[in-house]
Parts: structure tokens; sequence; C-alpha cells
């Protein structure tokens, strides 16, 4: 410590950010990125098992734990499969023959491990971690449960319940509302659009229904099971064939109906009585991660409204302040792909918003983007997709969704380079053929006795 002769502490006066960073000539300049560091290619192995099951193991030693995802295609087109379906889900790891759902807990625990069941329209999805000495444990958990879950009465009316308050309190929110009216919009009644059964179906499940649907529809053909961690791959291909060896069934599973494109046109306004914000949800048909046009839509889009620095959301929120926050991005299908814009506007100012969306989107066709905002948004690319399969979560969750429609992880390692070669003039071609505001369609929900007006002038909503 510095003292000056009278004893006193000589610290230096303190300085704001906007001081530290000017200089007598000017604000100080910010140096220049990095070399961009090649990644390193994982030990992987990617196989089918005797029982169909494809196991894809990749070596990840940055902490000694272990990911695992697994995925099983679930559709289904009974009207009351969706109820089923999430009341399976509830309780498939909740106890089986041998264990209890406290024999689970406990058994996970000692590994320092977790396993959680999901489902949606297209898959049964299980996702969980343990100490990677601890996986057979966390692989034998699995197994039990794939292969001989209980799905017990008294479980299944208690996950009934809570299922049955879950959605009526979720259909009251004003985002599931909007979902599930553009899921409408767009589909009709396509059994992809039944995110959130009826709440009177899940009430009337029985254990009969959902063992029944277990024996049916949860099986290892066409099923996909991660493993990301501290673990060589050839030698735990070896251990998950030994651990899920009785898990066999003559069927496969299930996959979707192939989703419909989506064709442009008016928007339908939805009334929410009393609403004194308004969701806006615009989608369009896009393309698939196999496509070799998909590098240069993927930038276009985040050109236009994919992350904060885009011209979508400079414009409708940093200088008109319509919204807090809107987001363009992709919506991947086993067969295919959509782009879903969406944003959140107070009442007096959605007709407002909606008329500077489809300028900036017809802004994006006219007005393509230039050189500096397509290198920006390669930059946010490759550096989103670096920090997002950094993680063994990270890399396990990307390495999953691609799996399920036919990639690997070669695909994920080539991207960079796909979108380092993308021109200035693929982006405006994939501008102009996919962000035109006619390609889209969509939904407005709110309260139309104050929306009506509005949007009638504005034109192109249609105004019940």
């Amino acid at each position: 410590m510095t003292t000056t002769a009278a004893g006193h502490d000589a610290r230096p006066a303190h300085r704001s950010a906007e001081q530290i960073g000017t200089t007598p000539a000017g604000p100080r300049p910010l140096p220049p990125l990095g070399t961009r560091r090649t990644a390193r290619v994982p030990s992987t192995v990617d196989t089918v098992l005797e029982n169909g099951l494809r196991v894809i193991a990749v070596r990840r030693p940055a902490v000694p734990m272990v990911e695992l995802r697994l995925a099983v295609p679930f559709g289904g087109t009974h009207r009351t499969h969706a109820a089923r379906a999430e009341v399976l889900s509830a309780t498939l790891l909740r106890g089986t023959a041998r264990r209890d759902r406290f024999g689970i807990d406990t058994e996970l625990a000692r590994v320092g491990g977790e396993l959680s069941a999901g489902v949606d329209p297209e898959y049964l999805s299980v996702s969980g971690s343990a100490l990677a000495s601890g996986l057979p444990v966390l692989l034998d958990v699995l197994a039990d449960s794939l292969s001989d879950a209980a799905h017990r009465a008294g479980e299944v009316a208690r996950e009934r319940s809570r299922l049955v308050e879950r959605i009526v309190m979720g259909r009251s929110q004003p985002r599931v509302i909007a979902r599930e009216a553009l899921q409408r919009h767009r589909y009709g009644d396509h059994p992809a659009t039944r995110e959130m059964p009826a709440a009177d179906d899940v009430a009337a499940v029985t254990p009969a229904a959902v063992r029944a649907l277990h024996r049916r529809a949860v099986v290892p053909g066409g099923s996909v099971l991660v493993l990301v961690g501290d673990i060589t791959p050839a030698r735990v291909v070896e251990t998950v064939a030994a651990a899920l060896s009785g898990w066999r069934s003559d069927r496969v599973a299930t996959e979707v109906a192939p989703l419909p494109d989506v064709a442009g046109g008016d928007l339908a306004l939805v009334h929410r009585d009393g609403a004194v914000q308004s969701q806006l949800r615009l989608s369009g048909q896009a393309l698939p991660r196999t496509d070799e046009r998909y590098p240069a839509l993927q930038l276009a889009n985040l050109v236009f409204g994919g992350y904060f620095s885009s011209r979508w959301v400079e414009n409708i929120r940093e200088d008109k302040g319509y919204t807090y926050g809107a987001h363009s991005g992709f919506e991947f299908t086993p067969h295919g792909a959509t782009l879903l814009a969406d944003a959140d506007t107070a009442s007096e100012v959605t007709a407002a918003a909606l008329l500077e969306t489809r300028y900036e989107l017809g802004r994006m066709a006219v007005v393509p983007p230039d050189e500096s905002e397509v290198d920006n948004a390669r930059q946010y690319s490759t550096g989103s997709l670096t920090i997002g399969t950094s993680s063994q979560a990270g890399l396990a969750g990307h390495l999953t969704a691609l799996a399920m429609v036919g990639l690997d992880v070669d695909w994920l390692r080539a991207h960079p380079a796909r979108l380092r070669k993308v021109t200035t003039e693929q982006v405006a071609e994939a501008a102009a053929q996919f962000l035109a505001p006619t390609r889209f369609t969509g939904v407005v929900v709110g309260d139309a006795e104050r929306l009506a007006g509005p949007l009638s002038a504005l034109g192109g909503v249609a105004v019940p």
C-alpha cells in the first residue's frame, strides 16, 4: 500500500467505465477477434445394437461425469394418444417390479445421478447424468424402467392429478394460447398439434391404458441413445448392449406423420377477452439442416431476427420500443423445418408492430444483407455453436437432435466450415426466397375489440 508523507493512503481516484474506455485520442479501440481454434475431434462410436437401438457414444472428459439422452419416436393418431403419453412419461421412472420410486431415487443418488422423462407429439425423451463411474447403475435403472415399468395405480393417479392441474393453469397463459392457436392455424388437426392434451382426456387415463401403450410404443427399434462424457466409447457401447439386452420388441418406434408445408396467407386474429398485451406469431416454411442451402438461410434469419443485433429487434425493440423481446428461429421436425417469428406487444401498438415486422421481412428481399451484417451473423452463429457444444450436456443435446433427422457428429464438426463458405449473394438469395412477407402466415392473439379496427385497416389479417 502506498502512503503519503502525512501517512494517508494514496489511492488512485475512481474512474468510470467510460473514462477507462477513452484515451486522449478518442475511444479506446476494441482488440481484434482472436484466431478461431480448430475443435478437437472427439473419440466417437456410432452403431446400431442387435435390438435396433442406435447408440452414439462420445468421449468428452471435461469432468468425471456422463450425460445420457434417449429419444424414442412416439407418434400417435388417436385423439387421446397425447393424454396417455403424458401420463406414461410422468410414471415411467416411478417404479418397476424390482424398485419403487424411492428405490430408484436412492440408487441414482448413490452415484450422483438423475433421470427424468418427458414427451411431445414426436418423441418420448429420457435425460440423465451421473458420475462416470456410476454409469452401470444409471443404465440398470434405465433398462429396468424401459422393460418393466410398473405404472402402478397409485402413481398413475398422483401424476394424473398433477398433470390436470398443470394443464388447466397452462391453458390460461397467453403464450400457451398463442402456441395452440398457431398450431391449429398452420396444421389443422394434425397429431403434431396436440402438444398439450385435454385435461378431461388425462383425467380419464387408466393404468391399464398406460401399460398397453408402453408395451406397444416404448421400443428400441428406431430409437437413439446418446452418451457423452468421461467414457471410453467402444467399452461403453458394450456396457449398453449388455444392460439393455432385455429391452426388445418386434415393433419399430412410430414416427409422427409428416407435416404439410406452411403456406403463406392472412394471419388470424384470436380473441382473448380483456387482454392488455398481444402475441404476434408468424411462421413460414424453411429448409431442413440436410439441405445445402440451409447455412445461407440460417445466416439470413439471424440478420432478420435471430439475435439481439438483428434488424427486426433493432427496429421494434431498440428504436420504437414496441416489445421487450422479439426473436426469429427455426423449428425442426423429423421431415422438415419452419421459421417462427414471435413478439409480445402492448395492444395499442400491435398493428404498428405487425407493420414493422412485415416491413423488415420485405426489406430482407429488396435491401439484402450487406457483407458486414453477414459477417456478424456468421461470427455469432459459429460462436453460439461452439459455446452450445462445449459442455457435455450441450453436446449430448445437439447430437440427439441431429441423430433424429439422420445426421451425426460429422455434420456438427463440419458446420462451421459450411458457414464460412456462404457468400453474401447466397444469403441474399435465401432471404428473397424464404423471408418474403407473402411466405408467412400466423396468428395475433389479443383483445379483438381493441385490435380489430387497426388490423383491418392494415390488412392481411382475418378478423372474427
